[in-house]
């Protein structure tokens, strides 16, 4: 049934989509008191307050792009990227050691492991939904040529590790909430958020460099403009500096285009098992 629906939304024109999400993303901020708070809290504690009206038109965007990314053919959906920065791409893979690429959730994260991978082999670390009726949706979608899915456990690791050492690149959501014992405390825009260390271990068994990507959704539905931007400086030597220059790297990359971050996004959450700074162990 979902899958049918999407199929069926795909059919619409970009500009239509992004039309019917904005106003879906002002229904759902004024009809959710637990969803306009947080958008609000996490926005506010960024410094970007000045883009919330524009973030809820956004983050409806963000919803009803999907049937379109996920199910329109890959050549209609391709026709819409515009590449920035590309040849620093080239340049990594070139030497053979693998890239990492650092995607928050930030625009139309989706279509950037879609225009990668149009170009190169790309191996993405997946975390099945908990909704089993999600997860056809989801697989099927992002089952596309050179695109390969690594499960968030051990073996996906081992996949990710394999291609970066096969001078392939690989892709992981850096702002992702990690499970207990795959993460770090570390400030996110000054406050302390469970990060996960996985990128910087993955960047020092391999050697590959580190490349950040986000895909700039256009107005008026005219596409998405997808930037790769370079990783500044070194990373540090312990987990929890490591963790808080990854953070840093994303702040720098969101307040390009603030309204286009997933502000709702419980980011700040403690999983299960984990205990939070300053609080004593049981």
């Amino acid at each position: 049934m979902l899958v049918s629906l999407f199929r069926l939304l795909s059919l619409l024109p970009l500009p239509v989509l992004h039309a019917i999400g904005v106003i879906m993303g002002w229904m759902v901020f004024l009809l959710s008191p637990s969803y306009r708070r947080r958008l609000q809290n996490n926005i506010a504690l960024a410094g970007h307050r000045a883009s919330l009206f524009k973030a809820i038109g956004e983050a409806g965007k963000g919803m009803f792009e999907l049937p379109f990314i996920w199910c329109a053919s890959p050549r209609r959906v391709l026709r819409t990227a515009r590449l920035r920065n590309w040849d620093l791409v080239e340049q990594a893979l070139a030497a053979k050691s693998g890239v990492i690429f650092l995607t928050p959730h930030l625009g139309c994260f989706e279509i950037s492991a879609q225009v990668v991978a149009h170009q190169t082999s790309l191996s993405v670390l997946y975390r099945p939904p908990r909704k089993a009726a999600l997860k056809p949706l989801i697989e099927g979608a992002r089952a596309r040529a050179n695109l390969h899915l690594a499960p968030a456990n051990l073996a996906g690791v081992r996949i990710l590790l394999k291609a970066l050492k096969n001078g392939q690149a690989i892709g992981l959501l850096p702002d992702q909430v990690p499970q207990n014992g795959e993460g770090v405390w570390a400030d996110f825009f000054g406050k302390p958020a469970y990060t996960m260390t996985l990128p910087a271990k993955l960047q020092q068994m391999s050697g590959a460099p580190l490349l950040l990507a986000y895909a700039e959704r256009l107005s008026w539905g005219r596409g998405f403009a997808v930037h790769f931007v370079p990783f500044e400086g070194e990373l540090p030597e312990t987990p929890v500096l490591q963790a808080r220059a990854i953070n840093a790297a994303m702040e720098k990359l969101i307040a390009h285009c603030p309204a286009q971050y997933i502000w709702s996004y419980n980011r700040y959450k403690t999983p299960p098992g984990v205990t939070r700074p300053g609080e004593a162990s049981s």
